[in-house]
């Protein structure tokens, strides 16, 4: 093995998001002499960051309560909240639900949001090193058992076989007293965490969704600083899908335009990026955009369990932090107070922990969450998003009315969530779902979609999305659910090649299938000449969904090389 050089800190955090910024930041104002190390894989501080995103600036003024004096680029004061109900051609102006309220909010950029925490973070004395990956953890066994010691960061120059190439460089190993993890949602690191330490024992599975977004640029006319506008309904099938939209507006003319889409989705020829497309036709979204231009793009997953799907928190040597550890409140549509509030949290521990016994388990965490303001606020909605999986839209509309205007969040019963990736129906019994063309003026194809991600992969480095079992995909995605990877990615990163795979993509019946009860088409064989799954990897803007919806928990997102996928502009 390449010898690693190694640095030492007090702190180590790995991802310069809300919450990780949030935690060196409070970090450094109560324990002003501890070193504190942040690792962002990002090019920069905000490349990987995409949301909304409309904030709560109540973290905010708890950390820097001077903030308003000198605000992150674009910040915008929301003015004014729509909640509509879309059908195919008209749209029902609802009351808005009170957690949706927006008063005292801010529309921004949380890309910029972040840069801005990262220059407030460094004036403190924080290292913050961005295009670093980091791609293994050092887990260590001791007197009292397996410990967390700090991260492997910087590998790169690998071949795509994984050999060291003619500009290799091994990483460094970066060790601290605690780490925290602050990846985001889905994290390779906090996943293998998970199952190192057991993390996920107690809780209910946790359930996500894939929200897909654009930034446009609008008539001034057409603009309203600070509308936030959301949508139910049209176009997912109300029966059997989640999802929504928005649309903010801030600056002087730019909209943030997004999509969200529960994956916990039963059609395996539902196609996400598809569905957004076809929303922006709508007569009341088309209006609002008409006369613009698309200028960025990109998507990332959201997690959507709530407070029953928070993990265990803290273990030896670090803790969960943010959005990976499942801070997000769906039906108030924010996450970012949440995940910056449990960074803080986490750093006041932590100053405790190295005031003291600089070996104990971070208990401390857990236990300041649980009496915090983000436990009420997560156990008050607790119900909600499960209760539309278990009764559809109009029962889980009626559920939220229940629980939020007569309840009041104090329900005496909690809702669990199933697993995303156990909800596919088999495509021979699912409606076929047949999207229009893009017009390359309001709707767009996938891959003019992540050109405007700029997002980049160095093409020699090993594939970071991996199955498992290669043999699998023929068995299991394309015999029984016709390759759905294929459609829910929103980069075009699988693409099922082969005489079957292009006789499906033409809409062309299989000649041997027969016609099952109902109309729905039910395989007899495979056939010989099959498919076969090619995995276009430099595509990839890391929203993870594919690991989170393969049917079988195939295919493994890994980090990429420091530096790679996305970077999102100012705006994002």
């Amino acid at each position: 093995m390449t010898e690693r050089e190694s640095m030492e800190f007090d702190v180590l955090i790995v991802g310069a998001g809300p919450a990780g910024l949030a935690a060196a930041i409070r970090l450094k104002q109560v324990a002003p002499d501890a070193s504190v190390c942040v690792v962002e894989k990002g090019s920069e501080v905000g490349a990987h960051i995409l949301s909304g995103a409309v904030i709560e600036p109540r973290a905010l003024d708890e950390l820097l309560p001077e903030w308003r004096d000198d605000m992150p680029a674009l910040t915008t004061p929301a003015t004014e909240d729509r909640f509509m109900l879309l059908t195919e051609r008209r749209a029902f102006r609802l009351p808005t639900p009170p957690q949706m309220h927006n008063a005292g909010n801010y529309v921004v950029s949380l890309g910029n949001l972040c840069r801005w925490l990262g220059a407030q973070a460094e004036a403190l004395g924080v290292e913050i090193y961005p295009g670093f990956a980091a791609s293994e953890t050092i887990i260590e066994d001791g007197p009292a058992g397996r410990r967390v010691q700090g991260v492997v960061a910087g590998v790169m120059g690998l071949t795509r076989d994984g050999e060291p190439g003619p500009n290799y460089q091994p990483g460094m190993e970066l060790r601290a007293t605690y780490t925290l993890f602050g990846e985001g949602c889905r994290g390779s690191l906090t996943r293998r965490l998970e199952e190192e330490f057991d993390l996920r024992a107690e809780a209910a599975p946790q359930t996500y969704a894939l929200g897909i977004k654009e930034l446009w640029e609008i008539p001034k006319e057409r603009h309203t600083p600070g509308l936030v506008w959301h949508s139910v309904g049209w176009p997912l099938p109300r029966d059997t899908t989640y999802g929504g939209s928005w649309l903010y507006m801030l600056g002087e003319n730019l909209v943030s335009v997004g999509f969200v889409v529960g994956l916990d989705y039963p059609n395996p020829w539902l196609a996400p990026f598809e569905e957004f497309q076809r929303f922006k036709t709508h007569p009341e979204v088309r209006k609002m955009l008409e006369g613009g231009k698309r200028i960025a793009y990109g998507a990332r997953a959201l997690n959507e369990g709530g407070w029953q799907a928070v993990p265990r928190l803290a273990f030896p040597g670090g803790a969960l932090i943010g959005d990976g550890a499942g801070f997000l409140n769906v039906p108030k549509i924010k996450g970012t107070h949440l995940a910056m509030k449990s960074g803080m949290l986490a750093a006041e521990a932590v100053a405790e922990a190295l005031a003291g016994d600089r070996r104990s388990v971070l208990d401390a965490y857990p236990r300041a969450v649980k009496t915090s303001w983000i436990a009420g606020e997560l156990q008050g909605v607790r119900n909600i998003r499960p209760g539309f999986a278990r009764l559809g839209f109009w029962g889980g509309m009626a559920n939220a009315a229940l629980d939020t205007y007569v309840l009041k969040g104090r329900a005496p019963w909690t809702m669990r969530h199933h697993a995303d990736h156990e909800t596919l129906r088999d495509a021979a019994k699912s409606p076929r779902i047949h999207y229009p063309k893009p017009d390359g003026v309001l709707t767009f194809d996938r891959l003019s979609s992540v050109f405007l991600s700029n997002t980049n992969h160095e093409e020699d480095q090993p594939v970071h999305l991996r199955l498992e079992d290669p043999s699998r995909w023929k068995v299991v995605n394309w015999d029984r659910f016709r390759s759905p990877e294929s459609r829910y990615c929103p980069a075009a990163v699988y693409e099922a090649v082969g005489p079957d795979a292009e006789r499906e993509l033409r809409g062309e019946p299989d000649p041997q299938a027969l016609e099952a009860p109902g109309g729905a088409s039910a395989e007899v064989e495979a056939g010989d000449s099959g498919a076969r799954l090619v995995i276009n990897a430099q595509n990839c803007v890391h929203c993870k969904t594919c690991d989170i919806k393969d049917p079988t928990q195939n295919i493994r997102w890994t980090t990429p090389e420091g530096g790679g996928g996305p970077n999102y502009i100012g705006g994002m």
